[in-house]
């Protein structure tokens, strides 16, 4: 080998030693920057798509998810409503008012998809939280009575009787909802003021806190500011003008690894946040003096769970049926809005919108006590789904048969289940089976079928009534009480 050729060796051997430490230092490199444990990610919303349901959590209170009047509302329960027909699924709500259990619902039991509410964004929270794009944003506010005494040991604010500053806050006590962002930045308030502020941390809602300080009880909590100006409108007393924050994102929130969904969230979200009609939805609950007249209506839910002025009713009675008192509420407000003289275009009246006929074999009239129409109902309940439990075995498949045939009667519902049994469907269960042929009664295909006996029908009718009777029903189990 020549010295040349030597020299060329020797230079591709020390080129790849070289070569080699780069790669390596370059690998180091990469090494220190990725995350000791890598995120997994799955696939939460091909299952939520084929599972056709979006399960969020949230919380009840005047503007996030409420009932008034008989009707499910809020702020959040709008948009997820709105998201979940955006993905083409149906809805279910979780309640809970305490985050830890919305955070549980969600990371530990993974009985939750998505948080939908007012969640502040904190570094804290990102270790355990995905957080969408912001929804809105806001301050956290003081809330305390505008008329209470002079601040003692105060030269600067003579007479007000109100905190001004931040600083004034020393040594007070302060009641703030557990578990609630308002704890971690009272502590940062302290050492930014040098001295101690007293944190009692409490079970009640920020809401009840609110009330709680309007009525003297205690004298100061935080609450973000919109939720706080909505309370101010009812508690002419308040005061809510100091902040205690600047300005916060409030996100909904995935766990960790449901890229799919947090993307779909953040593509939505970013284009609705935008919009007039996400204007409309926010000027609504949080800038609507009709609002704060609501807060303390005996037929707002989150008072004290009634759900109408005729509840005792439904109580009285659901046990002809054997139903739930809260589902019987629902059918009730289906039909009447709760409006006792409701009288409709073919003459169906009361409540329970009885129609003449059955009425007059339920010995009611419209002159009747409104116990005996419930009373009335209720046993037509009863006999409908006597005549069906020789059909359907299943309690909770029955109740939609139920009420479908209180709608548009049994014997198109019977109809239906016999188009679904000659087409290969089960003639026992509801959903995508035969609320299938009710649907489609309209059809002359199927209304001319040899094996219907009641002819045409206007199934959409009896196919929404079903789904929204029950979907109310849902959210009045999650505001009143069972018993």
């Amino acid at each position: 080998m020549t010295i040349k050729q030597n020299k060329l060796l020797l230079f591709i051997v020390l080129a790849t030693f070289m070569l080699a430490g780069v790669f390596t230092a370059t690998m180091f490199s990469k090494a220190k920057e990725l995350p000791f444990e890598q995120e997994v990610i799955t696939d939460d919303l091909a299952e939520i798509l084929e599972r056709g349901v979006l399960r969020a959590s949230t919380n009840y209170n005047s503007t996030n998810y409420f009932i008034y009047r008989g009707e499910p509302m809020g702020f959040h329960l709008e948009m997820l409503r709105m998201f979940a027909r955006h993905l083409g699924v149906e809805l279910e709500i979780f309640i809970s008012n305490d985050l830890e259990e919305n955070i549980n619902c969600l990371t530990e039991s993974q009985e939750c998809d998505i948080i939908a509410l007012d969640l502040t964004v904190t570094k804290s929270r990102k270790e355990l939280l995905n957080f969408t794009v912001p929804h809105s944003y806001t301050r956290q506010v003081l809330v305390q009575r505008s008329h209470d005494s002079p601040l003692r040991g105060s030269e600067n604010h003579p007479g007000q009787g109100v905190i001004q500053r931040q600083v004034d806050l020393a040594g007070k006590t302060i009641h703030v909802q557990r578990n609630s962002a308002f704890i971690s930045r009272l502590h940062s308030l302290m050492d930014e003021i040098g001295d101690t502020l007293y944190i009692v941390e409490m079970p009640e809602r920020t809401e009840q806190l609110i009330e709680m300080v309007a009525r003297g009880e205690i004298d100061y909590t935080v609450s973000d500011e919109h939720l706080a100006r909505i309370n101010s409108m009812y508690y002419s007393n308040l005061h809510v003008d100091v902040p205690l924050s600047f300005e916060q994102q409030l996100s909904w929130a995935v766990r960790h690894g449901a890229a799919h969904l947090l993307n779909a969230a953040n593509e939505w979200l970013s284009e609705f946040v935008g919009t007039r009609e996400y204007a409309l939805l926010y000027n609504k609950y949080y800038n609507n003096p009709r609002m704060a007249m609501r807060l303390k209506s005996s037929l707002y839910s989150s008072v004290n769970g009634r759900l109408s002025e005729y509840d005792h009713y439904f109580r009285r009675y659901a046990s002809l049926v054997g139903w739930d008192w809260r589902l019987i509420a629902s059918l009730a407000f289906q039909e009447s809005g709760f409006d006792h003289d409701a009288v409709s275009w073919a003459g169906a009246f009361g409540l329970m919108q009885l129609m003449p006929e059955t009425a007059e074999s339920l010995d009611v009239e419209p002159g009747s006590p409104i116990a005996e129409q419930v009373r009335a109902g209720v046993n037509y309940l009863r006999w409908l789904d006597n005549i069906l439990s020789n059909h359907i075995e299943d309690e909770e498949e029955r109740v939609r048969f139920v009420l479908a045939s209180y709608n548009v009667g049994i014997g198109h519902v019977l109809d239906a289940r016999r188009l679904a049994e000659k087409y290969g469907k089960n003639p026992n269960i509801w959903k995508d089976n035969v609320d299938y042929y009710i649907l489609n009664k309209s059809k002359p295909k199927y209304y001319r079928d040899p094996v219907v006996r009641f002819g045409f029908a206007r199934g959409s009718e009896p196919f929404n009534y079903v789904n929204q009777i029950l979907e109310r029903y849902s959210h009045y189990r999650n505001n009143a009480p069972e018993g």
